[in-house]
């Protein structure tokens, strides 16, 4: 097992997005996430792709694979437009993001991982509860439309 990896940020060294983060209220413990939370999150995981994405401790593959994650986020064309859908449009990218990050955490440390995190919680539970809500609710339902 690689021993941990500690970055230790001082005030100073407060990165903007974590200052702009920090002022958002924390879910409160012991309730159930719904699509609210897991949309509130949708902003970190966005943040947390980025950084895995310059991070040279990641292999290259995964860096490429956190850029075509971010290429369909920051894309004007979505299968659910939110000019059209509202926030429910951030659902398409919230799904591409968690599958994104589902599959680059299997190659790469899990506190490089953590060391990006902004958000509150384990990323990785974080990360999991996306991505078994997008399989319980939307995998399921394209399954039963399609009478699979």
């Amino acid at each position: 097992m690689e021993a941990p990896i500690e970055i230790q940020l001082n005030v100073r060294e407060q990165r903007f997005y974590d200052q702009i983060r920090s002022r958002v209220r924390a879910p409160s413990p012991g309730t159930v996430s719904d699509i609210r939370d897991l949309l509130l999150a949708f902003p970190d995981l966005v943040m947390l792709l980025f950084r895995l994405m310059r991070d040279e401790r990641v292999p290259i593959g995964q860096r490429a694979l956190a850029l075509l994650g971010l290429g369909y986020v920051l894309s004007p064309i979505d299968v659910l437009p939110t000019f059209l859908f509202g926030p429910l449009g951030v659902l398409d990218d919230l799904i591409v993001v968690a599958a994104t990050l589902s599959r680059l955490i299997n190659y790469v440390h899990p506190d490089v991982v953590r060391s990006h995190w902004s958000g509150q919680g384990d990323v990785l539970e974080v990360i999991r509860r996306v991505a078994e809500w997008s399989e319980r609710n939307v995998s399921g339902r394209i399954r039963a439309m399609i009478g699979v």
